[in-house]
């Protein structure tokens, strides 16, 4: 079962998204699936398919309010706009309490720009009790990476040049530094290399990151 929803944020606002339960599972455990640049399209939906075919309920917050970037050029504006604070601390914590509502456990999960809102739910949101990012990393004054108290999962890619290794490897030493519970991987790929309709496509890669995906949320997420 899918379908388009209104879910409220903790400011009393509405947001739409795109909601979907695995058949006969209404209290299954909950993952927030985050979009890439995009915006929420069929690519997204279809990895939030995924999540549904594996057990959970899932809930993609829709935070262009219905628009999709048809080119690289127009994602980048539209997320160069995006103000990531709301974004991360309204829309996303309000879909990641929606899903608690009906679920014990919840996850978020985020690609490229939703990776990065991934990290800051891990920071910012309480409700979340695990996360895992996709070649996504918060700049520094989003917050403190030793805030995070919840376990987190991160895949990066050797050749991204929009979230270069280095960076990943600071990110992943902060981490470290603070005894956070987390996994980071390494895939000798580009950046986006999960998504299967832009050239950066790696299958083995996408397919590797997705089984510790799975298997990270099957450890930490209440059945």
């Amino acid at each position: 079962m899918s379908r388009q929803i209104e879910f409220t944020r903790p400011d009393g606002a509405t947001a739409p998204g795109f909601y979907a339960e695995p058949e006969g599972q209404p209290n299954a455990p909950g993952i927030a699936v985050i979009q890439e640049w995009w915006g929420l399209n069929d690519q997204i939906k279809r990895v939030g398919k995924q999540w549904t075919d594996a057990g959970y309920r899932v809930l993609i917050p829709d935070l262009y309010r219905g628009d999709k970037a048809l080119d690289a050029a127009e994602a980048e504006h539209k997320m160069d706009e995006l103000d990531f604070t709301d974004a991360a601390t309204q829309d996303v914590r309000g879909a990641i309490q929606y899903l608690k509502a009906d679920s014990d456990s919840v996850g978020v999960i985020g690609f490229c720009m939703g990776g990065v809102l991934a990290v800051l739910a891990a920071m910012h949101v309480p409700e979340t009790d695990v996360a895992v990012s996709w070649y996504g990393i918060p700049p520094d004054e989003a917050g403190d990476p030793s805030q995070i108290d919840i376990p987190l999962q991160c895949h990066f890619a050797t050749e991204d040049t929009f979230f270069p290794i280095d960076q990943a490897e600071a990110f992943e030493n902060k981490l470290k530094a603070a005894g956070v519970e987390h996994e980071c991987y390494r895939y000798e790929a580009k950046h986006a290399f999960a998504n299967e309709d832009w050239d950066n496509y790696d299958p083995e890669a996408s397919h590797l990151a997705w089984q510790r995906s799975l298997d990270f949320f099957a450890k930490h997420l209440t059945p």
